[in-house]
């Protein structure tokens, strides 16, 4: 699999203290509602993975995982995690820090055979 998320210098450091207060974290990329569409920080094992949910990469030794439905339109998008000021997702564990994380993107090259 192609690692399709990366992360800045200042989202490696924030994974970084997450990691070392909750231990091993993953992220899921949101699709909406409540919480706009951030990237949600959660210790691994507080958020199931569902049969359907698609792992994009790791950024520093955390998995992301976007559902089949939003990858779908999001396949040939590199996703880059940063982090701005502001308040994190309501269950997201950089939520009550005053920075969160966001998703930033970058089309990717899409060969002519992808698009048949």
């Amino acid at each position: 699999m192609q690692n399709q998320v990366s992360a800045t210098i200042a989202a490696l450091d924030l994974i970084r203290t997450l990691q070392a207060e909750y231990g091993p974290i993953m992220f899921h990329q949101s699709g909406g509602c409540c919480d706009g569409s951030s990237p949600m920080c959660y210790a691994q094992g507080d958020f199931i993975i569902g049969d359907q949910d698609v792992c994009l990469g790791e950024i520093g030794g955390a998995p992301v995982y976007i559902s089949a439905s939003q990858y779908s339109v999001w396949k040939h998008t590199e996703l880059i995690i940063d982090v701005v000021p502001g308040r994190g997702g309501r269950f997201s564990l950089d939520n009550g820090r005053e920075v969160r994380f966001l998703t930033r993107s970058k089309v990717c090259v899409v060969s002519p055979l992808e698009t048949r």
